[in-house]
């Protein structure tokens, strides 16, 4: 093919792509044609010549990955998904439409989608960890592609990717930055200025390339530059116009988010040439190798720990992940920056190759995580419960994607002592509680804790495990089993007469109160509610049975979501299950009322009203109302 046939080639794909994403959000009445249309020319370079994808095997280890950063795109990527001939023109119409696999942003209820974007910002960061996994796990020579828009470039986490990608070296990863100049309500902060976003780009360490976005020349140029860089990251700097090829649109304020009507499109169609139907083949790669093996599985050999020792969650976390590593290759682990703490420090001395450092940059661990599981790896990422709020949409989104991921928060609570109220995460179980599809834990002991580390291995979704800065007693034997979903009745009797339910730290506060409850001639049954979510509904329900609906809820949280909703959720109806029922059910929550200052951890404790003078004082209240004593 001459040079002359490959630039018309391209060109009709250009044009094609933009009278796609033009007809489907037209018939959908939404979605963003615009957008679409100022990277045709670019995705249609891309996808004709320098994409390397099997689309009949999505699986396949050695094909290139895509992520379309600037997931309101969508419109686009689906209209290359028609030209690579996957899906048919019927189903690109269906855009938007209820039950169609074509959303208003791309989810991986497609399979060529490896994760949800849509939440600006995301794209980028998610595919420094897919090409960490392609360097450095997989081993494999593909490369990651991702488009974003330049509007987008305003949110930190992009510039937190811009950092690891250079710091991590990865060559293999590609960003193409759709400058446009418009966002939604106007001019974006740099507009037209690609040589400001390059100087950016440098200055992190990226070699940059600045193009005109609609010069097929310039763009093959760039492009293949970019694929010979093998020293440094590489971004592409596109000046391009947003609604390109159709004047009424073209480089116009007003039009992000808005479908031509139907006039509009015919006339925005016959500008641009009419409908085409072209379908090219894409190249798959050449490479078909496998991943790199990462070790030999081992045997699991979790650490014991003997009762009465005093051993931290967090130390027993570190422990447990690091007999994870040796019996599975396929755990990573991630830190923010503090993994003499979380503990995590011991995976990455043992498995090095296994470990990425992320600073102090919660959101590109996080990203880094959803990343590194499109791969098939576990990651295991850890840092302080308090800051991974800062990366709270990135695990929002991460359900969106469907991933697979697994998060650490040490130091809940007020019980971390002296640090003050900055460090302790007293919303981070209500936090994860809200994630679709999530699992919430919270153990009180070091051999409960190992249990359930490895049972967050194989755990899918959103996998939150709550460790304690304190070293607290060990409570249960090594033979012990803890399953997620359950709970353990730590005391139970015949004649109990209030239902003490606690989780991590108050677990043992609320041992302290049961010794003084039975001094006093007053039984209690205690629970270990180590499972938050989901929580063990039917042994909730037998002890509210059992002890005359008196419910008492300990925890080192805020009152709003965390244990106490948990409990108070196992008693509520839905639209498929009546409430359960039980006369004089009284449901106690105590919990972090006010905000704290620092103290030791036994004074913030007490003063939060959260110890076992609290609970003492509460639960002989709820038996003198059940007897009719004042």
């Amino acid at each position: 093919m001459t040079t002359q046939e490959q630039l018309y080639q391209w060109q009709e794909l250009a044009q094609q792509l933009r009278v796609d994403s033009i007809r489907a959000t037209t018939i959908a009445g939404s979605g963003h044609p615009t957008s679409s249309m100022s990277s045709a020319d670019l995705m249609a370079v891309f996808l004709s010549k320098y994409l390397r994808y099997d689309f009949d095997h999505p699986e396949n280890p050695n094909s290139d990955r895509f992520i379309l950063s600037k997931g309101h795109a969508a419109p686009l990527l689906y209209s290359m998904y028609k030209a690579a001939g996957v899906i048919s023109d019927q189903e690109l119409l269906s855009l938007r439409q209820s039950g169609s696999r074509l959303e208003g942003h791309p989810t991986p209820i497609l399979p060529w989608v490896d994760v949800a974007t849509g939440s600006l910002g995301q794209g980028l960061p998610i595919g420094v960890g897919v090409a960490l996994a392609g360097k450095y796990l997989d081993q494999l020579p593909y490369n990651v592609w991702v488009l974003l828009g330049d509007g987008e470039t305003a949110e930190g986490s992009i510039w937190e990717a811009f950092d690891h990608a250079s710091h991590y070296t990865l060559d293999n990863l590609l960003a193409i930055i759709d400058v446009n100049r418009l966002g939604q309500r106007g001019q974006t902060e740099l507009g037209w200025n690609t040589q400001a976003y390059g100087n950016r780009a440098k200055a992190f360490g990226w070699q940059a390339i600045e193009i005109d976005g609609h010069n097929l020349t310039e763009i093959d140029q760039a492009f293949s530059a970019a694929v010979a860089i093998n020293d440094r990251p590489t971004v592409i700097i596109a000046r391009t116009k947003k609604g390109k090829g159709v004047k009424a649109l073209e480089d116009l304020g007003g039009w992000h988010g808005k479908a031509l009507k139907q006039d509009q499109e015919q006339q925005a169609i016959t500008e641009l040439g009419g409908e085409r139907h072209i379908t090219i083949t894409v190249d798959k790669p050449e490479e078909q190798s496998q991943p790199a093996t990462l070790g030999v599985p081992q045997p699991l050999q979790l650490p014991i720990y003997q009762k009465g020792n005093k051993v931290a969650t967090r130390r027993a976390y570190g422990d447990a992940l690091l007999a994870l590593g040796a019996s599975q290759p396929d755990v990573v682990a991630l830190d923010a920056e503090v993994s003499n703490s979380t503990y995590a420090e011991d995976f990455a001395e043992a498995f090095p190759e296994r470990y990425f450092e992320m600073y102090i940059a919660e959101q590109q661990m996080i990203a880094a995580a959803v990343g590194l599981q499109v791969r098939k790896y576990k990651p295991f990422a850890s840092t302080f419960a308090a800051f991974l709020t800062r990366g709270y949409d990135f695990i929002r989104m991460g359900a969106v994607s469907r991933a697979n991921i697994k998060l650490v928060g040490s130091h809940g609570g007020v019980s971390i002592g002296q640090d003050g109220a900055s460090q302790m995460g007293l919303e981070d179980l209500a936090a994860f509680r809200a994630v679709c599809n999530s699992t919430v834990l919270y153990p009180s002991d070091a051999n409960q804790t190992a249990k359930l580390v490895p049972q967050m291995s194989n755990a899918p979704g959103i996998v939150y495990l709550r460790t304690t800065r304190e070293s607290t007693p060990v409570i249960y034997g090594s033979e012990e089993q803890f399953s997620i979903g359950g709970s353990k009745v730590i005391h139970r009797s015949e004649r109990d007469q209030a239902t003490i339910i606690a989780a991590g730290i108050t677990v043992h506060e609320a041992l302290k109160a049961y010794d003084r409850l039975k001094n006093e001639g007053i039984t209690a049954r205690i629970i270990d509610a180590y499972s938050v979510k989901p929580i063990d509904v039917q042994t909730l329900h037998q002890a509210a049975k059992d002890t005359n609906g008196n419910l008492v809820v300990v925890e080192d949280h805020w009152p709003e979501g965390g244990l106490g909703a948990a409990v108070l959720d196992a008693f509520a109806g839905n639209s498929t299950t009546p409430a359960y029922k039980i006369p004089q059910l009284q449901i106690i929550k105590l919990a972090v009322q006010n905000m704290p200052t620092s103290g030791t951890p036994e004074e913030l404790l007490h003063a939060a009203k959260i110890d076992a003078d609290a609970i003492v004082e509460v639960v002989k209240s709820q038996v003198r109302r059940l007897v009719g004593v004042s």
